[in-house]
């Protein structure tokens, strides 16, 4: 009768106030315990500066910061393809800016047409490049660790693993895990033996075992992946910058030499500059355009440029040039830009002395190639002189001058405006070749004047104004405008871009596992063999290799083991 259970006991201790926490038989959760303290919160520390650094460190290196930097990084290319950049269509940005002159205040506050250079862009290229650099590092040197580890020991209980199968075989144990060592090795496993533990299924029995771990490729692969992408980001940003972009019309009979000088308009990356220039030349032999007439319009059917090309130590060889076909040559592209024609006139002083002669380029306003140009001349006249005008291959007349219904020469007109002063030309700055800026000269002769402009047809003259000279028409030429393009960037974007497939696919399609086969001598002089695996990250198909494993061992041990494939508890994952 003195004798009390714990639980009255431990009632009137609660009762007499006391906390049964003390009791080393009741949990202390339990109902009768005295309650919990209040929680009070979690106090943080103060972070230092340093503290902070390491923080914002963390973040910025971290893989989901890596993927929404680089979701901001095609973001912000987006502006770059939907407006002329002024690194590769300088002429577009200017069309742009006359044909919309508001909007083009707003864009280029903002850089968007230069896109890839702006400040904005810049800075989320930096950022993406130092995350992924920083997540590359600490994950290179775990991966070589782990590279230079040796398999994990196996478990105590295998049975708590996927894929647990047991058989039994009268092989001896020693003879069964060599030959599941060799069995493993031949499928590509890193592999251990560990001998001495007691398996938790058969009491103190001694059991040998070997551990075997594959797919070091997909941490590899992933590693490739995000190197590659480095990679990429660093042909984009630095080796990009030696390339260059320049802009040339090519009248028919002349040389280009692939110079600074001869340019129209060059536009250098960053790093490079006039000794970056693959030296070559072309020559634009003819140019043959053709045209559908649908609709009451003139469609383009096709346009053919036959160009002669040179590089040092040759002759000159022939090239076709056709639209998206670019000619490609001494490491640079030259591709097809458009066409048009160039009117041969010749310009003498009162005294019959020629100070200029030569064809002009006048360039392309519509389909029709209504062409307007200017001629200047510096030198050999009493005056600066310059001409402003159009030129129709087939002229209609309008109330502003000639209009062409067609893009094909047939008794082509040219009307001029003419001014005299100053041309700009003497300061040693660089003008427009294809504008005239009218600010400090004096028209002449042309609309609003009291001298009617010249009109002149192939192989007419006409007497300048104040007795300067003369003006002769003396023919067309065509011409074509060229766009030369030096990248170096192809070929190690190509092969960036091949790493970054492959490591996709590796670190998407190739397992990690890893698997254990032990072997316990039991009573009779048989061997009771166990196997598992484990999987680090999804592989549903460890649980079929595991008994694949099985029925290959199988195969290397005499007599076949007894049982089958899936004894012992059902495979858990873990």
């Amino acid at each position: 009768m003195a004798s009390r259970t714990r639980s009255e006991t431990g009632a009137e201790a609660a009762d007499d106030g006391t906390s049964a926490v003390s009791d080393p038989l009741r949990p202390s959760d339990h109902i009768d315990s005295a309650a919990p303290a209040p929680e009070t919160g979690i106090t943080q520390p103060r972070l230092n500066p340093m503290g902070y650094l390491r923080f914002f460190w963390r973040q910025l290196t971290s893989m989901r910061t890596a993927l929404i930097l680089l979701l901001l990084l095609a973001l912000a290319a987006v502006p770059g393809s939907l407006v002329p950049q002024r690194s590769s269509d300088p002429n577009g940005v200017v069309a742009y800016q006359t044909n919309n002159p508001d909007t083009f205040k707003i864009l280029d506050s903002l850089g968007l047409f230069s896109t890839f250079t702006s400040p904005w862009f810049s800075a989320i290229y930096l950022l993406l490049f130092v995350s992924l650099v920083g997540c590359i590092i600490p994950r290179l040197k775990h991966h070589i660790d782990a590279l230079r580890a040796a398999p994990p020991k196996t478990p105590a209980r295998l049975e708590r693993l996927v894929g647990y199968t047991t058989t039994t075989t009268s092989t001896d144990a020693e003879t069964a895990i060599a030959a599941a060592r060799s069995l493993l090795a031949r499928q590509g496993y890193r592999v251990a033996r560990y001998d001495g533990s007691t398996a938790a299924s058969s009491g103190t029995a001694p059991r040998l075992t070997v551990s075997g771990e594959r797919g070091y490729l997909r941490e590899t692969g992933n590693l490739i992946f995000h190197m590659a992408l480095v990679g990429m980001l660093l042909t984009v940003g630095v080796f990009g910058s030696f390339g260059y972009t320049g802009q040339r019309i090519l009248v028919k009979g002349e040389a280009f030499t692939n110079a600074l000088t001869d340019y129209d308009s060059f536009n250098p990356g960053r790093f490079a500059d006039e000794n970056s220039l693959s030296p070559f030349q072309l020559r634009l032999d003819t140019f043959t355009p053709s045209y559908v007439f649908q609709d009451g319009t003139w469609e383009p059917k096709d346009f053919t440029a036959a160009l002669s090309t040179r590089v040092p130590g040759s002759g000159w060889s022939k090239q076709t040039l056709k639209v998206n076909s670019p000619l490609e040559i001494g490491g640079t592209q030259v591709y097809l830009l458009g066409n048009g024609y160039a009117p041969v006139v010749t310009i003498k002083d009162p005294k019959g002395t020629v100070v200029f002669s030569g064809a002009v380029p006048f360039l392309s306003q519509d389909p029709n190639l209504t062409s307007s140009g200017v001629i200047k001349v510096p030198d050999g006249l009493a005056k600066q002189v310059a001409f402003q005008g159009f030129f129709c291959p087939t002229p209609v007349e309008t109330t502003t001058g000639c209009s062409s219904i067609a893009p094909y020469e047939s008794k082509s007109q040219l009307q001029l405006s003419v001014f005299t002063g100053d041309l700009g030309l003497d300061k040693g700055v660089a003008v427009n070749a294809y504008s005239l800026n009218e600010d400090k000269l004096t028209k002449i002769a042309g609309f609003r004047t009291a001298t009617e402009g010249l009109k002149l047809t192939v192989g007419s003259s006409a007497e300048l104004p104040d007795g300067l000279g003369s003006i002769e028409f003396t023919g067309v030429e065509r011409y074509v405008s060229v766009d030369i393009h030096h990248d170096p960037t192809p070929i190690y974007a190509l092969t960036f871009a091949l790493l970054i497939l492959g490591g996709l696919l590796l670190s998407l399609f190739v397992p990690r596992r890893r698997v254990w086969i032990a072997a316990i001598p039991v009573d009779g002089g048989s061997t009771r063999l166990e196997y598992a695996g484990l999987a680090r990250g999804e592989d549903p198909t460890l649980a079929h290799a595991v008994a694949e494993l099985v029925a290959r061992h199988a195969q290397h041990l005499d007599p076949p083991p007894e049982g089958r494939p899936g004894d012992g508890p059902p495979p858990a994952r873990t």
